[in-house]
């Protein structure tokens, strides 16, 4: 994606099942459990940069010992920052004896970190502060280890304002900023309520107080308590949480919107976002690592037993579209497989940009995690271009005109030419304060390969998405034209993105998407300036209506124009300024209907199509509209759902 785009978080859990000691035998480490953990972080780096966190809940220690422990960092190469720092502190403590490497007991009393539960979480920041305090995994801390809790997710709830409201009216007093305490504080709070109801039982019954913490523990329904608490959350979510007391809970939100996977043997149980690095870290075949369901949470108390629940009734399924255009690892053998389709699905539109001449093309991809795609166009492009020799050679062979000439034009000069044009060096920082010192910056983060393209060529750039076009007018565009082709077309791999997300992507803002700024240029243009303020005054009047009768009333802004036209005027709007080369220029844009053919799955599309899964998604779109139409910047969220 050539726009930079943050976007779902990442998490990994690792539950031991077996006591530490069994790690130290066969593995000849306590650690086992948290080098797992790191591994299953670094394979999803790409999931969050912004900060990470790592969480330890120790299992039956005794009164006055530490049981639930946490590290956070925002800093550059946070990931290996704590780990590092976390491993130096063991062999530390080895190396002056203040613990025994290959004693469990020793280790688990005094490594913070050597427990059976081990939560991890990398953050791509939404909302809240850009600091360590707002990376996961949260803690709500008690001196009861059935009221302590720690969570951390990869979500979005579009209702955080609402559900901050229902805390304030128990008269809470909930952080704003960041819906990760909202979560914290409903489950704390069904689960101060259960507790509650326990203890009393309990005392009234006449049992020691020393004796009821351990019943408590044995009675709380983690299924119950975190069941209650998400009835009235709106949004995609994959959480994870662990109890004071051992138990743990891992779930995903009814229509399955965020991703959540997970891998059981005799030793472990373990959760990731993502399919592969449950697979690499684990060497687990692809079957035995298997899908959370939509609505599904799984329960593993403070024993160790796994149990299963429906907290909530699954819903059209619709799971986040960016995980298989973008976001997931590549090597993902079902997401290979739909990046390289997605690829292949352009090619029709490719061969009529490029009047269907192979001898006047070169193809290549911006930026690198468009190559699977750029793969799939490939081969694409050859297989229609071997259907054309074949039917040639047939004829031909009929008409008995076949010669060395006919073979050396049909064949050797006239197939798809693939090359490496673009090159990205480093990741630039904005560190110049002047506007036009940033751009100048901006304009050099990719270099080019010279003397491949020649002036009569078509240049033919395959992109994973265009979301606001800013950095192909700033950068990418004026690279390409030094290489002076007579024109360059970048195919997205993605339809247009014409509304916000609220799910999990930051990209809330529809004054920022180029196909938005395309279609209100179209009707400016048209002199129907009055469609702007009929769309803003319907926006207002869905707002006021119950929260499952609203509309998107955005499309009245696209119904005008099709596919095509926007495309077009896309196409002007990311042309560079003051540039020499008076080529031409064309962005391609997938279909939605080829997207579908592409991912042969269900997939979430709202982006695309303006369909959102949830009355929260309905809500953004419309107030996402009523801001831009005022001026107003920033999320459009948490609005009464």
């Amino acid at each position: 994606m050539s726009d930079p785009l943050k976007h779902e978080c990442g998490i990994a859990v690792v539950r031991l099942r077996k006591p530490i000691a069994y790690y130290i035998e066969k593995y000849g480490t306590a650690l086992w459990g948290l080098n797992k953990l790191f591994l299953l972080m670094e394979k999803q780096r790409n999931r969050g940069q912004d900060g990470i966190g790592i969480g330890c809940c120790k299992l039956n220690m005794p009164i006055g010992q530490q049981y639930l422990f946490r590290r956070r960092n925002a800093d550059k190469d946070a990931l290996a920052a704590i780990f590092n720092k976390e491993i130096k502190s063991f062999n530390k403590m080895a190396r002056k004896g203040y613990l025994q490497q290959n004693n469990p007991e020793s280790v688990k009393s005094e490594f913070d970190f050597g427990g059976e539960i081990l939560m991890g979480h990398l953050r791509y920041g939404t909302s809240g502060k850009f600091d360590s305090s707002s990376c996961h995994p949260y803690i709500r801390r008690s001196n009861w280890p059935t009221r302590t809790l720690m969570v951390q997710g990869n979500f979005n709830m579009t209702n955080a304002g609402s559900l901050n409201q229902t805390l304030i009216q128990r008269g809470q007093h909930p952080i704003f900023g960041t819906d990760t305490q909202t979560v914290l504080e409903e489950i704390g709070f069904h689960m101060d309520e259960a507790h509650t109801d326990h203890y009393h039982q309990l005392r009234d019954k006449g049992i020691p107080g020393t004796e009821i913490p351990a019943i408590i523990s044995e009675e709380m329904d983690l299924h119950k308590i975190v069941a209650e608490s998400a009835q009235p959350w709106d949004g995609g979510y994959a959480i994870s949480g662990a109890t004071g007391n051992g138990d743990m809970f891992v779930m995903r939100d009814p229509r399955g919107i965020r991703p959540c996977h997970y891998y059981i043997d005799d030793e472990v149980i373990a959760f990731a976002s993502e399919r592969v690095p449950l697979m690499t870290v684990f060497e687990a075949e692809q079957n035995n690592v298997k899908e959370l369901n939509p609505g599904q949470m799984i329960v593993v108390d403070h024993h160790g037993d796994i149990s299963t629940s429906q907290f909530a009734e699954p819903q059209e399924f619709k799971p986040c579209s960016f995980e298989r255009i973008y976001f997931s690892r590549g090597n993902d053998p079902e997401i290979y497989q739909e990046r390289k389709k997605m690829g292949a699905m352009l090619t029709q539109q490719v061969l009529k940009s490029m009047d269907g001449n192979f001898d006047k093309a070169v193809f290549s991809f911006i930026p690198n995690t468009a190559e699977t795609a750029y793969y799939g166009l490939m081969e694409g492009l050859r297989l229609h271009r071997r259907t054309e020799v074949r039917a040639k050679l047939l004829e031909a062979a009929k008409n008995g005109t076949i010669d060395e000439n006919f073979l050396d034009d049909l064949i050797l000069k006239n197939w798809p030419q693939g090359e490496k044009m673009a090159h990205k060096d480093v990741k630039m920082r904005t560190f110049i304060s002047q506007e036009k010192g940033r751009a100048q910056l901006v304009s050099h983060v990719y270099d080019i390969t010279y003397g491949i393209v020649k002036e009569d060529d078509v240049l033919v750039m395959l992109d994973d998405s265009i979301v606001r076009g800013t950095t192909l007018k700033q950068s990418i565009l004026k690279i390409l034209s030094r290489t002076n082709p007579r024109k360059i077309t970048i195919c997205s791999t993605a339809p247009q993105i014409r509304y916000p997300d609220c799910y999990g992507i930051d990209m809330s803002e529809l004054g920022k998407f180029t196909a938005f700024s395309a279609a209100v240029a179209l009707h400016k243009k048209a002199g129907n300036y009055q469609i702007l303020t009929e769309v803003y005054e319907a926006c207002k009047a869905e707002l006021k209506k119950p929260a499952r009768e609203r509309s998107n009333m955005v499309k009245m802004i696209y119904s005008a124009f099709t596919p095509e036209e926007i495309s077009a005027e896309i196409s002007l709007m990311v042309t560079p300024d003051g540039i020499d080369w008076k080529g031409e220029i064309e962005i391609i844009f997938q279909s939605i209907e080829n997207l579908h053919a592409a991912i042969e799955k269900p997939c979430g599309d709202w982006y695309f199509t303006g369909n959102y899964p949830t009355p929260g998604g309905v809500a953004t779109v419309n107030a996402a509209y009523i801001n831009w139409f005022d001026g107003v910047t920033g999320r459009s969220y948490d609005l009464p759902v």
